[in-house]
């Protein structure tokens, strides 16, 4: 059978009605990017990076997330869990924490295709795609990702300010573009 947005959706909405709901959403995404191949049939070629909503509701987002090649997202913070299975390519996550005047890292992890990572609602991180593919992945949320006042941090002096999606949204557009243009003499 065949994995459908619908069915994605449906497994990780029944598994919050579990007892640790963001350990099933853990388990559900696990089991469906160890399927990586049904699950690109499933939402398709990546041809742009970008964000694309699957569901929205209070209680739960899924995201299908493609970092184009060569981007680097500044820290932020979600301010819910967060359950993130790679497909296809590698993220690379820093960790940081609050410190007084701002960030300080604290850590890092690859998350190679086949991989998920369960983020705490206070963790602050950043990605990157430093490979010459696309890294895919479905990003599950224990709430509503668009409504949440967050925050994001300058890149280079931590500077803490709100969370601004049109920003994220012209990363990606420059990462695209630079992308392109690599691609097009190739």
């Amino acid at each position: 059978m065949d994995l459908v947005v619908e069915e994605i959706v449906a497994r990780c909405q029944e598994a919050l009605n579990e007892d640790t709901p963001v350990l099933a959403v853990r388990d559900v995404v696990s089991g469906i990017v160890s399927d990586g191949r049904g699950l690109e049939h499933a939402l398709g070629p990546v041809s742009r990076g970008g964000i694309t909503t699957l569901h929205k509701a209070a209680d739960l987002t899924v995201l299908h997330v493609a970092w184009t090649p060569g981007i680097s997202l500044y820290p932020h913070d979600h301010r819910m869990w967060a359950v993130i299975g790679m497909y296809g390519g590698q993220e690379d996550n820093a960790f940081f924490r609050r410190v007084p005047g701002g960030l300080e890292r604290a850590g890092g992890r690859e998350l190679p295709a086949g991989e998920v990572l369960v983020l705490g609602d206070d963790a602050i991180h950043s990605v990157a795609n430093s490979r010459k593919d696309f890294a895919v992945a479905l990003h599950v949320y224990g709430g509503d990702f668009f409504s949440v006042a967050r925050s994001e941090w300058d890149l280079e002096t931590y500077e803490e300010r709100p969370r601004d999606l049109e920003r994220t949204q012209r990363l990606f557009d420059e990462a695209n573009a630079r992308w392109l243009e690599s691609t097009e003499g190739a």
